[in-house]
């Protein structure tokens, strides 16, 4: 599955992306097959889908009341702590960048 503003490679999730665009999801007729059932449900709350042959759109999933899910800043106030240390470097990771491969 992709989004239209960004292409998805599989195996890869771009949560920059994934967890905060809410557009329209473009996926391919097997994607659309296969899950057809998780389409509709993100159908249901809002999204639109198109369905994609060939990477040329062909059909879009809409919602029937036709009604967009709005989105309120701040409607999960208290619903999650972000740790004062969210921000602070990880050595662990740094490590993997900077510290030489053995040999």
């Amino acid at each position: 599955m992709r989004q239209v503003a960004s292409r998805r490679v599989a195996g890869y999730v771009d949560l920059a992306k994934d967890l905060v665009y809410y557009g329209v999801m473009e996926v391919n007729i097997h994607e659309a097959k296969t899950h057809f059932s998780r389409l509709l449900e993100r159908v249901a709350m809002g999204e639109e889908v198109v369905i994609a042959k060939a990477g040329n759109p062909v059909a879009k999933l809409v919602p029937i009341n036709g009604k967009k899910r709005e989105f309120k800043f701040g409607s999960a106030k208290g619903e999650f702590v972000v740790p004062d240390d969210f921000n602070d470097p990880d050595p662990e990771i740094e490590d993997l960048f900077y510290k030489p491969l053995p040999e």
